[in-house]
């Protein structure tokens, strides 16, 4: 609901509709202003009709606690509780929320002896407003319930469900599970955590999160946490955490209070029932990684492992090493988490889980002694005690190990029956935001290591990436042993992990990718895989062969992921073909070699000052238009897939340059995609495909560069040295059947475009389209538009493009642009 100042009616009439359109808001009780009852029929005439809810109305937004002291004056100068049922609830609501509190935590108010009820409850400035506000305001503060219509919706509709109940006596909160407790946790984070009095910068560097002090509430009854292995506790009106043993043999602590006596916190947790279920304690406790911070869960590797991922990767480890291999070999998780890469292992004595984090470390103890005690809730934890240890792998030194593993990765031959078990951090030095330069590169999460620092000289920037800094310390420090795990596969294919590929030599023994999605830490519609590698045998690795699984687990398909030489990407075949020396048709935009940067990768008069000064802009012109358009039609033909996103573009075998109906739909396909953004509204636009004539023009173009070429009219400039298959003829282009269809349904829309009032006479495809379709708010061009016309010609214009796109589409492959 807007928060305008609207009529007080209007809100009325808002919230009734709105909220409850399930029951009869029309009965009138005297001066209150709002009354939710039963419809009529749904109710047994005993004693008088029955109420729900009796409610003060505002209008715009207005504070709850005064208004619902003004209804408190109002029922108790009229006395209305004696001719009619009290309500279950009184409450008060404007334009931004509604707030309820609990009939019978109130209505002792209105048996205060020597009060004078007798006043205007409107005027808040009486003598008896203020006492009456001074004696409740407390009890409000305590028990309501306050929902706003924009940020709980649901919340709200539930709660008027569950407890809008004839012959209901108490509330019913709402349950929290498995299942909503990451949601509530997202609204705890905006209601309750600015209210606690803790530098959460200075907090975070000491290991403490935000997400220790929700546990510390969800698991609580009558603000007292109930589970004392938590890092905070939940004591009444304050948080103790950081508890130690001091000299003196005592526990000491830190206090952390609230800033506004504890209010926001009590409003908040008034709409919900505490503790969970304690099914469900052991689990919540197990997925803190899902309250970790995004900057702190990339540095931390806090990317839990679904567990048909966890039990499919065993499958394979024992595939490889043989049905005993539990038994024969020794297994450390160093990038362990809360340890459910290890569930379902069975030898706990051969089994070592360390982690950076503390409270993880206190979250596995906690779930060694759930396993000891026997508990059925499925969330214990199958290792030893002193198996499981806090150790920064990217930095500390292995004399800071305990000496039974210390003693495996000492001894040569029991080295080479240590797994190294892992799922990673999967942080990188740079994010989707630098892709397309609107970012910064995260470096700082990456390369403050030890790791990284031996290694940088080495590896280039590959050793940024965090997995690749565990791979590289495995395979100096623990030679000869296995490597288990999964990661992005970025370090096979990429061309900036040409250095780590040189230095990491390993035989690959088995794998399987699955889709990045269903790891619920990770960002992105990419592969990750599960690899297994002997360290023990230098193999280079040119390709992996692996298996492919839906999330589902269903197996698809196999798939090859290739390593590639130095030179040999499509950027380095690009090259080739700049041209600084002739007048410049357009900008390409370029980004990165792989499918995953292909959104980077269009045609642009107007390119951004960092794209010019990061260099990944090049000129088209007239002498490299059709290389330039081969180049964007290959990144854009082949639609992207999580199986696909880091596939790489190549330097193609030479048929291409031979084939001129390959050539010439690339043109007729990189003039009309959506990749290219060539505008009027910056600067000319030579790429109108028509004569004015074909289209009804009502003047002159501006230029007609494109037409005359794809007429013959304009050759090549011979001094320019570039390739010399390009067209130089006076010979028009001769067009594939599927590209004459696109460009017959490209004529037919700047037709109807050129019919409209007051054109724009030398408008590209991407004018046309923001002419129909509009835009935004935030200045982005919407994705219809009303005009039928042009929704059938753009739509034809799609479907005559898809159609070129399957022709092209072999070739791709055919002519080595991408690899199957």
């Amino acid at each position: 609901m807007a928060k305008r100042k609207i009529r007080e009616g209007e809100v009325i009439n808002k919230v009734a509709n709105d909220c409850f359109s399930d029951f009869d808001c029309t009965k009138l009780l005297g001066d209150v202003d709002f009354c939710v009852s039963p419809k009529y029929g749904t109710q047994t005439q005993v004693f008088g009709e029955e109420s729900f809810l009796w409610a003060e109305a505002k209008k715009g937004t207005a504070d709850y606690i005064t208004s619902i002291v003004q209804l408190i004056l109002t029922i108790g100068k009229a006395r209305t509780f004696d001719s009619h049922l009290p309500p279950a609830y009184l409450g008060a609501f404007d334009a931004e929320k509604i707030a309820f509190i609990p009939y019978n935590d109130i209505q002792d108010v209105f048996y205060i002896n020597d009060f004078n009820w007798n006043v205007t409850p409107s005027n808040y400035e009486t003598k008896e407003f203020k006492q009456l506000q001074g004696k409740v305001s407390e009890l409000i503060e305590k028990y309501s319930l306050i929902f706003y219509y924009d940020k709980d919706p649901k919340d709200l509709k539930s709660f008027i469900k569950t407890n809008f109940i004839l012959g209901k006596s108490s509330t019913s909160k709402i349950q929290i599970d498995k299942n909503n407790f990451i949601v509530i946790y997202s609204k705890w984070l905006i209601a309750v955590k600015p209210t606690i009095t803790v530098n959460w910068e200075a907090a975070k560097k000491s290991g403490i999160i935000d997400g220790d002090f929700y546990l510390a509430d969800l698991l609580s009854r009558e603000n007292e946490t109930l589970k004392e292995k938590l890092y905070v506790l939940l004591q009444k009106d304050h948080y103790r955490l950081d508890r130690k043993l001091d000299d003196m043999g005592m526990f000491s602590s830190r206090k952390a209070s609230f800033t506004d006596n504890q209010k926001a916190h009590n409003q908040f947790w008034n709409k919900y029932e505490r503790p969970p279920k304690e099914e469900y304690w052991d689990y919540i406790v197990e997925r803190r990684d899902l309250l970790v911070p995004q900057d702190i869960r990339e540095r931390k590797g806090s990317f839990f492992t679904p567990q048909i991922w966890v039990e499919l990767s065993q499958k394979y480890l024992t595939d490889v090493l043989g049905e005993d291999w539990q038994d024969e070999y020794y297994i450390w998780d160093c990038a362990a988490g809360t340890g459910n890469l290890l569930a379902g292992l069975t030898n706990k004595y051969n089994i070592f889980a360390s982690t950076l984090d503390k409270q993880d470390v206190d979250v596995m103890h906690s779930r060694i002694n759930t396993m000891n005690k026997n508990s059925i809730s499925g969330h214990g934890a199958n290792l030893l005690e002193d198996h499981v240890f806090q150790f920064d792998f990217l930095n500390d030194d292995f004399d800071k190990l305990p000496e039974p593993l210390l003693k495996i990765i000492n001894d040569p031959e029991k080295r080479k029956k240590l797994v190294v078990y892992i799922n990673p951090p999967y942080a990188e030095a740079s994010s989707r935001d630098t892709v397309v330069g609107t970012g910064e590169n995260k470096t700082s999460v990456s390369t403050k290591t030890k790791v990284y620092e031996d290694f940088k000289s080495i590896t280039g920037t590959a050793g940024r990436e965090l997995f690749a800094q565990f791979f590289l310390r495995v395979y100096k420090e623990i030679p000869n042993s296995k490597l288990a795990s999964f990661s992005k596969l970025k370090f096979i294919s990429s061309q900036n992990f040409f250095k780590f590929r040189k230095y990491f030599k390993a035989k690959y023994e088995k794998g399987f990718v699955v889709p990045a999605s269903t790891f619920d830490n990770v960002t992105g519609n990419f592969p990750i895989s599960f690899i297994i590698w002997d360290t023990s045998k230098k193999e280079d690795i040119t390709k992996v062969n692996c298996q492919v699984f839906s999330s589902e687990g269903e197996y698809k398909s196999k798939k090859r992921f290739y390593a590639h030489k130095k030179n040999g990407f499509i950027i380095n075949w690009l090259r080739n073909f700049y041209d600084k020396k002739s007048d410049r048709l357009a900008y390409l935009r370029m980004q990165g070699t792989d499918m995953q940067n292909n959104r980077g990768v269009f045609f642009t008069n107007n390119p951004s000052k960092n794209d010019i000064k990061k260099s990944l802009t090049t000129d088209i012109t007239q002498n490299n238009v059709i290389q330039m358009c081969v180049y964007l039609t290959v990144r854009h033909i082949v639609d992207n897939t999580w199986l696909n996103d880091i596939d790489q573009f190549l330097y193609p075998k030479l048929k291409w340059e031979v084939d001129i109906e390959f050539q010439n739909n690339c043109l007729i396909f990189a003039i009309f995609n959506g990749q290219n953004r060539i505008t009027s509204e910056e600067g000319t636009n030579h790429w109108i495909p028509f004569k004015e004539q074909e289209v009804n023009a009502r003047a002159k173009f501006e230029s007609n560069f494109m037409a005359d070429f794809i007429a013959g009219k304009i050759k090549k400039e011979e001094s320019t040295g570039l390739f010399e298959g390009a067209k130089s003829s006076n010979e028009p282009l001769v067009f594939s059947e599927e590209a004459n269809a696109v460009f017959d349904e490209g004529r037919e829309l700047w037709k109807y475009y050129h019919s409209q009032p007051n054109v724009n006479v030398n408008a590209s495809l991407y004018d046309i389209r923001a002419h129909f379709q509009g835009r935004n708010a935030k200045g982005r061009m919407n994705s219809k538009s009303d005009d039928k016309k042009y929704m059938e010609l753009i739509g034809n214009l799609r479907n005559a493009l898809k159609l070129l796109a399957k022709k092209i589409e072999p070739k791709v492959y055919e002519y080595g642009f991408l690899k199957e």
